[in-house]
């Protein structure tokens, strides 16, 4: 039996011999899966290396009542193993909360409540290492050595694996017009933020007399919801500004779910690397809107308060920021906006700004000394075979499609690293315990838990024959010529211009999901 009352105490033994089947780096939901996973696993060694002393998933966004986007059996392992110890509704009913969650019959968790179940499994797990913070990463032999310290103590350690699986997740972006602020967003006491530490600062926010906030996904919705419903209180003007052409809703019907799928992944990577950039171009709208009810809320709740006079708010749509400067040390911020469909340039200064704007995948620098094993593509992002290896051995060509690579090879997998070539199922939580289940097979040489082929109803590329289809020798029109190339308005969470600056330099833009993981 399990534990629930007390954290979990690992060893010390670092610096053992032993050869592990895998080391896995970062400790966010998709490794912590991995991690639920092969725990009773017998045949399986691995651990898992985290900087931070803990796990906490998002701690600048879990506002009271926000909501996961995804429902609750997109948990560590449910879509993998149903009687895993480590399913939520395992959880629940160990801490005496089935039946409350039961009667409140709602399928998407509170964003808290997931964080605490994640925090409980990380409780529950033998294999998880925080305070591990891996610095280097060397191939000797066929042997992965990695190499890092505790910051907590400055201790060293080395791990040995023959396998590694990298869940390093991803990082707060910017974009290239706040360059000017760009080191103030992270500093405590800083009235420019990143949405990442917004709760953190929302006492140094709301005492100021005028906020913006930029930026076009769900968080920009929540948090602007969470300001609008205390604006009475504070009496502060309350900016929503976003490039977007309109708040879009996420796009949430059954079949365009059936895009989170074996079947679409299968589709999607065998298109060439061309196809699948202009792809992703169109499908911002299934995984970067805002929730309907949550646009419905925030409609409501201006409703209400405009019974009562004047709501001192402004919400802009096609503003594109084009400039984000302080007008002194201690000072308002000046913001050079402009208005895409007008072709309108604008002045607006503020007290404040939150720049809820994404989130992108960055390269981890401990890569440096193997990155001759890893394939990249022609654009320098990962080449993520089929099933989630990046290394040059396993991976069949710098496109990342599919030829020579086994479902049981592999030496370096990625998690949630893959958006260019898997699409929207990279970042959905839904997907971990599929994506979890191959790497398992790759590592083990067996499919521990049964993968699925194929789940959806429709078919996502050209038919064979039968049932009245006949396939011809060409297509009537050439890809490029379709309108496939014209990529539709879609809803943009990034809200930057054309050229982006990430917290982290010389990394990739990747995409927030509905539910931001790893």
């Amino acid at each position: 039996m399990h534990d629930t009352s007390t954290p979990h105490v690992t060893d010390t033994a670092e610096t053992r011999n032993e050869v592990l089947d895998f080391v896995a780096i970062g400790i966010g939901p998709f490794n912590l899966s991995l991690a639920c996973l092969s725990e009773p696993l017998e045949d399986v060694n691995g651990v898992f290396l985290e900087r931070k002393a803990e796990f906490d998933w998002h701690p600048g966004m879990l506002l009271e009542d926000a909501s996961m986007q995804t429902p609750f059996m997109a948990d560590m392992v449910s879509l993998a193993d149903p009687t895993s110890h480590f399913s939520f509704l395992n959880y629940l009913k160990l801490h005496d909360k089935l039946y409350n969650f039961y009667i409140r019959e709602d399928f998407f968790l509170l964003r808290r409540e997931y964080n605490q179940y994640c925090q409980w499994a990380a409780r529950e797990l033998t294999s998880l290492r925080f305070d591990h913070d891996v610095q280097d990463i060397q191939h000797v032999g066929d042997i992965y050595v990695v190499r890092g310290i505790r910051p907590s103590t400055q201790e060293a350690f080395v791990y040995r694996a023959r396998k590694l699986v990298l869940g390093t997740g991803t990082q707060p972006y910017l974009p290239s017009a706040a360059d000017a602020v760009h080191s103030e967003v992270p500093v405590t006491g800083s009235r420019v933020c990143h949405n990442a530490h917004y709760l953190a600062r929302k006492d140094e926010l709301t005492s100021q007399p005028a906020i913006t906030i930029i930026g076009s996904g769900q968080s920009a919705a929540e948090i602007y919801l969470d300001l609008l419903r205390e604006i009475d209180q504070h009496a502060y003007q309350l900016n929503w500004i976003t490039r977007s052409p309109r708040f879009f809703p996420l796009e949430y019907g059954k079949l365009t779910l059936e895009m989170t799928s074996p079947d679409y992944i299968d589709y999607f990577h065998a298109l060439p690397r061309e196809q699948r950039n202009t792809l992703l171009a169109t499908q911002k709208g299934l995984y970067k809107g805002i929730n309907l009810e949550l646009i419905d809320e925030i409609y409501n709740t201006l409703y209400a308060k405009q019974l009562q006079g004047v709501v001192p708010t402004t919400l802009m749509t096609n503003t594109e920021l084009t400039s984000l400067t302080r007008e002194s040390a201690d000072g308002d911020f000046s913001l050079g906006l402009y208005q895409r469909e007008q072709q309108q340039a604008w002045r607006h200064d503020t007290s404040t700004v939150v720049l809820a704007t994404g989130y992108h995948y960055v390269a981890p620098p401990f890569l440096k000394s193997i990155e001759s094993r890893i394939r990249r593509d022609a654009e320098g992002r990962y080449a993520v075979g089929r099933f989630y290896a990046v290394d040059a051995q396993s991976t069949a060509d710098a496109e990342g499609n599919e030829g020579d690579q086994s479902p049981f090879a592999g030496e370096i997998f990625v998690q949630n690293a893959e958006l260019h070539t898997h699409s929207l199922a990279a970042p959905d939580l839904g997907m971990a315990c599929y994506r979890n289940s191959c790497i398992l097979r790759a590592i083990t040489g067996r499919e521990v838990y049964a993968i699925e082929r194929r789940i959806a109803f429709q078919s996502f590329g050209a038919p064979g024959s039968g049932n009245g289809f006949t396939p011809l020798s060409a297509s009537h029109l050439p890809y490029g010529e379709t309108d496939l190339q014209t990529a539709t308005s879609v809803p943009d969470s990034s809200d930057t211009s054309a050229s982006t600056a990430s917290i982290t330099a010389g990394s990739t833009a990747a995409p927030q999901h509905r539910e931001t993981t790893a």
